[in-house]
């Protein structure tokens, strides 16, 4: 029989003898994943969007690295994400193709510029739903 003292001691014990595996045992905790995850890529897009809506900039963005990805637990998933972002030759108007998949990025010369941005998206995937709940972006110095 289990009692709440003895759970809490393994518990212990367990980050003691296994620092590097815990971080899984504790619920609710983000972990880090593979930035080539599908849902990481999804993630990055829906951000990628967030972004794009946000800025006045006549050309649109798209992901040209993703250096770090979280996942974590919540009442469905909620990825945080490193990505930095490049401009593309896409204009904004009349661009509509959503995965921007047949945008190049702008070649080298003044229109080049990348931002680095941190996302949070939140995804209940059984519920087709999506949503960008944080981003901040910041000129890279990349570009």
């Amino acid at each position: 029989n289990l009692t709440s003292q003895t759970f809490s001691e393994f518990v212990e014990l367990a980050f003691f003898f296994f620092p590097v595996s815990c971080q899984r045992l504790v619920p609710g905790a983000p972990y880090k994943i593979d930035t080539n995850d599908k849902g990481v890529l999804k993630a990055a897009l829906h951000g990628t969007n967030s972004f794009n809506n946000q800025t006045n900039d006549a050309f649109l963005f798209k992901p040209s690295a993703i250096e770090k990805a979280e996942r974590q637990i919540v009442k469905g998933l909620k990825y945080i994400l490193e990505v930095d972002l490049s401009r593309t030759v896409c204009c904004k108007n009349g661009h509509k193709d959503p995965d921007l998949a047949n945008c190049k990025f702008q070649p080298d010369g003044l229109l080049q510029q990348t931002f680095h941005c941190v996302f949070e998206v939140w995804t209940m995937p059984w519920l087709h739903f999506m949503k960008t709940t944080y981003f901040l972006c910041s000129p890279s110095d990349r570009s």
